[in-house]
């Protein structure tokens, strides 16, 4: 049984009539009636029950109505689909900083480039602070970057995955030495090195003000990786994102604080425009990056 004969049974199951059906699809009435017989001998079922003035659906004719048209519409969006891949051309725009580059990106960025060969990619990296602000300029049709509390209305986000803040501090420094209140990180005197904005700031200082704590601030930088640079030389304690502790070439240089206080983690996905999202290009990497999240 092929699509070609689920074509000539569906004919026959609307119209009900054997005449108008082999003039829909085409073919001599003996034609179609030996397509039809051929089906019923297949299934071991009557489809169809007819007397000299009607045609109806047998039980077995009723379910294969069904099938069929599922089975024809499944083809159809199927046909759209590489249809669609294939007309998807242009240039695709993406920022993120080294460490979503080297973390995030890869199997996206390979499934996105075996499927649609055609799309000219640029890829610019940069701070992660600065991601959102490259799409609101229009600088960039894509960023991946740290969902912000609160959504701009031209703005659309997709979670892709949940990072914990962690604090950080020297290999070499004893945990004696790092200051502590209550077997905790005491932040009011440990020496710390923030960044000087973005999100891992915001949440810090909303803690620090919660808990009516000044802290010992040495030095602000910008950036991950030069917090994680500034901690190796022994500048003092900071606060990263653990993929850029992950991905840093001074991670075995560094040791992560367990007893630390437990800051709000970052939820990290792609950023776009509403109105570049109807772009082919940017729609057809929104929905592979989507159809991965969603895997188990």
């Amino acid at each position: 049984m092929d699509l070609r004969e689920l074509e000539v049974f569906l004919t026959v199951a609307e119209t009900l009539h054997f005449g108008r059906a082999s003039q829909a699809c085409n073919l001599s009435p003996s034609a179609l009636t030996r397509t039809i017989q051929r089906m019923e001998e297949q299934l071991e079922q009557p489809l169809f029950l007819r007397d000299n003035r009607t045609v109806t659906l047998s039980p077995a004719g009723e379910r294969l109505k069904s099938y069929a048209r599922l089975c024809l519409q499944e083809w159809q969006n199927f046909r759209a689909s590489i249809r669609n891949e294939q007309s998807v051309a242009g240039t695709l725009s993406i920022y993120a900083s080294i460490t979503a580059v080297y973390g995030l990106l890869p199997e996206l960025l390979e499934s996105y480039r075996e499927r649609y060969p055609e799309v000219q990619l640029e890829l610019r990296t940069g701070a992660a602070e600065q991601a959102v602000a490259q799409v609101q300029n229009g600088e960039i049709d894509l960023a991946v970057a740290a969902l912000p509390e609160r959504h701009s209305a031209n703005l659309e986000f997709l979670p892709i995955v949940t990072i914990p803040l962690i604090f950080i501090a020297p290999r070499h420094t004893a945990a004696a030495d790092v200051p502590q209140e209550g077997g905790e990180l005491d932040l009011s005197r440990a020496p710390l090195v923030l960044p000087q904005t973005g999100l891992s700031r915001r949440r810090l200082d909303l803690w620090l003000k919660e808990h009516r704590i000044t802290p010992n601030i040495t030095s602000e930088v910008s950036g991950n990786e030069a917090i994680i640079a500034m901690v190796r030389l022994g500048c003092g304690v900071g606060i990263v994102p653990q993929l850029v502790w992950e991905r840093s070439p001074f991670r075995d240089e560094v040791a992560v604080l367990d007893k630390a206080p437990c800051l709000k983690p970052y939820e990290v996905g792609l950023c776009c425009g509403r109105r570049n999202l109807q772009r082919p290009s940017v729609k057809a990497f929104w929905q592979l990056a989507e159809d991965r999240s969603l895997k188990p």
